[in-house]
């Protein structure tokens, strides 16, 4: 039992992982005929959790605020625009499509949980 609950905590983290990319991806989206902007973006979950990077909370009732990811400027890519804009729209729209997908999957463990934590005291899946 004690497993679900850690892994309800790792679903709520990477549903925060997912919003805060999500923040970030509609940040470069808004800023793409910026001069001089360059993208950004979160490191990914899986190494973002095992580091801890402000994904856990430190005490009870202590939830990490999104701020606390820790963005990056996005290396390579297909180069900046002639006014040293890195933003491409297709990798952003790629980007939110993928972060929308982290999303969705964190909701579908955290219900998977609460079903299984729900039929264990007896209440069926309801």
């Amino acid at each position: 039992m004690f497993q679900s609950v850690e892994i309800s905590r790792m679903a709520q983290a990477m549903a925060r992982h997912a919003g805060a990319r999500q923040a970030v991806i509609a940040s470069n989206i808004a800023q793409a005929d910026t001069p001089g902007y360059k993208a950004r973006d979160l490191p990914a979950f899986a190494a973002s959790y095992a580091a801890g990077d402000g994904l856990r909370a430190t005490r009870a009732g202590h939830a990490p605020a999104q701020a606390a990811f820790a963005t990056r400027p996005i290396a390579g890519g297909s180069g900046a625009a002639p006014n040293g804009n890195s933003v491409s729209l297709e990798t952003e729209m790629v980007k939110a499509v993928e972060a929308r997908q982290q999303h969705d999957m964190a909701l579908a463990i955290y219900r998977s949980v609460s079903t299984i934590l729900r039929t264990s005291l007896g209440r069926g899946g309801r």
